[in-house]
């Protein structure tokens, strides 16, 4: 039982890991734009912001459950299978990503203007304003949204873990509801309860760390 656990834990982390860097990949740069693009922003596109918006809003609204079912073509095209933990990547790097690009925004829009405007008076390019003030100023905030990322993708996880995306959400469906194997559940339940103390910990501490103010 043990080694069954402890495969199913490292799939986990295998997939919670990978998503969440391809979702920040994803959901970094559209989170970006959003803020550039709005109302008064430093590239203001407000047809482009919309369109961005209506994306997002799309995304979000599609439950996970769903949004794999729909994104099994992409995961045989993308990995070769729609079953497993690494076919579980493709969906929750897209389910997650939205999220991603809304805590991006949410960060960056905290920024007190006046340090943006400030850096417009020096000469500071766009890319530099992003770079070197907008996500440094947002740092500790970014990585509180980054850490409620990973929270959000590990019980997505663990939802896969319906259809056969691994990890412990498969070993509690498996083993735990189909063979009434209550001691599996809980065993899952405290690992998960556990892992999420864990991370949450850890980005509290991280923005302790980087908040400057």
């Amino acid at each position: 039982m043990f080694e069954l656990v402890f495969s199913s834990f490292l799939e986990t982390i295998y997939m919670v890991l990978l998503s969440t860097v391809f979702s920040l990949i994803l959901g970094l740069p559209i989170g970006i734009i959003l803020v550039l693009t709005q109302k008064n922003g430093l590239v203001e596109n407000i047809q482009l912001n919309r369109w961005l918006n209506s994306i997002i809003n799309t995304t979000r609204s599609i439950p996970f459950i769903i949004l794999i079912i729909v994104l099994f073509p992409l995961s045989r095209i993308v990995v070769g299978t729609s079953i497993g933990s690494t076919a579980a990547i493709v969906p929750l790097s897209i389910a997650a990503s939205p999220f991603v690009a809304r805590v991006i925004e949410s960060s960056l829009n905290e920024i007190d203007k006046r340090v943006i405007e400030a850096a417009i008076s020096l000469g500071a390019t766009i890319p530099q304003i992003i770079f070197k003030v907008m996500l440094k100023e947002a740092l500790p905030s970014l990585i509180l949204g980054i850490t409620l990322t990973i929270i959000n993708i590990l019980g997505y996880s663990a939802m896969a873990g319906a259809i056969g995306g691994g990890g412990l959400g498969d070993l509690a469906i498996r083993y735990g509801y189909q063979r009434f194997r209550t001691d599996v559940l809980i065993i899952t339940i405290l690992i998960l309860i556990l892992f999420v103390e864990l991370i949450q910990r850890t980005g509290n501490f991280l923005a302790r760390k980087f908040d400057k103010r």
